[in-house]
């Protein structure tokens, strides 16, 4: 009998890389994807690092690629952004070796400032994209992705969701892969993207894109499930079992080998049914590629473009779109006494944020659990974009002469390694008169307290060089660097 295990979906894709042999993994804590690096790091046989962005991890995964190993990235969605300008050239240059990028995204902003669609990263960088629907299937496609990745010799999107990410089932295990690196070799007019270069690897990635799509076609990952002929669904990811629970009598196309799509397959299928509709999570991206294709389709004029999806959610689509009676309702109301998120008891960023508050600042925030400050009772945030923007908005505020107070830049630790300090230098370099405040609790806190590079130690707890903020802000050129214990109010407020 094969060995099973209950896993969380982020460590069954750690499990599902481990087998497949993955050699480094690279990425930077973002929910949902975290638990993701924490699993495979408790395998010493991987070198795990948290990077400094998502950007540098992209890096390193793909420079280990061209090494020959087989490299994970983790991410959150917004992160990708993060990580594009290496993502789009990817297409032209491919890797030699098995490389997956994981894309963690969040419908209904759980933990995230929007809930954009990653998908479309696949079409824009010309990249394949496999979607699991449950833990079971994230190891299974993690693995399915690797063996894309190194047939077709380009990096694989691998997309989850919160409910994949966060989700709990049975999973089968397997044994290690191990695969020994076969070492880089020179290819400038492949690895060097000079625009003579990148010119003659633009028709390779078409060309490629083309030889994915009859894959896709084949892929076992693509599955057609014939039962009542009246109607058809296409859907992936988590949105097939919500179909599946909803409207079991009806054929399903579930795509887990979603880009570039199965047109063949997808043809084949709405020419089986009466009535083709596609339930997709967020942007109508098959239903519209299937519309332009002159494939009679509905989806978007019963299912919402916003928020997540679930079993309610589809079956009052279903019931809008015809299919289904309108259930009776017994569900007994909801909370009664709805909780919002507030700092924990004792939270260093506390008092900072209340001598913000007093001084009447404008206060440009940033991502972290910080950002709470901009509830009551703090009420002392007044902008939070993505990372790192906390510094830059500040310094367009300065400039622009309207802020009625002092203008601030609160920034946690993490962030400020990540994104923070290009714009930093900016205000240093500019003179601009801003006052940067760095809220370091020594963690990356809102994710779970994962080291980074100024913690001291790394992802596994062993010692690492401490990169000290203050020496960092003296040596880009800031003249007044004061550092303050916050849980020290009267020398805080001074």
């Amino acid at each position: 009998a094969h060995r099973q295990a209950l896993l969380l979906g982020n460590h069954a894709i750690a499990r599902g890389a481990w087998e497949a042999g993955v050699t480094v993994a690279a990425g930077y804590p973002g929910t949902p994807s975290t638990e993701i690096l924490e699993a495979l790091a408790r395998y010493d046989d991987v070198y795990v690092e948290w990077s400094t962005n998502e950007k540098v991890a992209v890096d390193v995964a793909v420079g280990a690629a061209f090494g020959g190993a087989r490299a994970l990235v983790t991410t959150k969605h917004v992160g990708l952004n993060v990580a594009a300008d290496t993502l789009m050239v990817l297409g032209y240059t491919g890797v030699p070796a098995g490389c997956v990028i994981v894309t963690a995204d969040d419908p209904g902003m759980h933990s995230s400032q929007n809930e954009q669609d990653n998908r479309l990263y696949a079409r824009f960088a010309g990249l394949p994209m496999l979607e699991p629907a449950d833990p079971a299937e994230a190891r299974a496609f993690t693995i399915a992705a690797f063996d894309l990745s190194e047939a077709f010799e380009v990096p694989v999107l691998l997309r989850t969701t919160t409910r994949v990410n966060h989700g709990c089932s049975l999973v089968p295990l397997g044994e290690r892969r191990a695969r020994p690196a076969a070492g880089f070799r020179r290819d400038p007019a492949r690895l060097v993207m000079l625009p003579a270069h990148a010119r003659a690897r633009h028709p390779v990635l078409l060309e490629r894109l083309a030889r994915l799509a009859t894959a896709a076609d084949a892929s076992p990952l693509n599955v057609t499930e014939l039962r009542d002929r009246r109607v058809g669904v296409v859907t992936s990811g988590a949105a097939y079992h919500y179909v599946r629970e909803v409207l079991p009598a009806a054929s399903v196309l579930k795509l887990g080998f979603s880009y570039p799509l199965p047109m063949a397959r997808l043809r084949a299928f709405a020419a089986s049914v009466d009535r083709l509709l596609v339930v997709e999570e967020l942007e109508p991206l098959v239903e519209d590629a299937l519309r332009a294709a002159g494939i009679a389709v509905e989806g978007k004029a019963f299912f919402p473009r916003t928020g997540e999806l679930t079993p309610d959610v589809v079956r009052e689509g279903f019931v809008r779109a015809g299919v289904l009676d309108a259930p009776v309702s017994d569900r007994p109301p909801g909370p009664q006494a709805p909780r919002p998120p507030v700092l924990c008891p004792g939270c260093p960023h506390t008092v900072p944020f209340l001598a913000l508050r007093r001084l009447g600042a404008v206060v440009a925030g940033d991502i972290g659990c910080y950002t709470l400050a901009a509830l009551e009772p703090l009420a002392a945030m007044d902008t939070c974009l993505a990372m790192g923007s906390s510094i830059g908005v500040a310094l367009g505020l300065a400039r622009s002469g309207g802020a009625p107070g002092p203008v601030v830049a609160a920034i946690g630790d993490s962030t400020f390694l990540h994104a923070g300090l290009p714009a930093l230098i900016d205000a240093v370099y500019n003179q601009t008169p801003i006052t940067v405040v760095i809220l370091d609790n020594g963690t990356t806190a809102m994710t779970g307290g994962q080291p980074h590079p100024a913690t001291g130690q790394t992802i596994r707890g062993a010692p690492a060089p401490r990169v000290d903020l203050a020496a960092l802000c003296r040596a880009v050129g800031v003249e007044s660097v004061q550092v303050v214990d916050p849980y020290d109010v009267g020398a805080t407020y001074r």
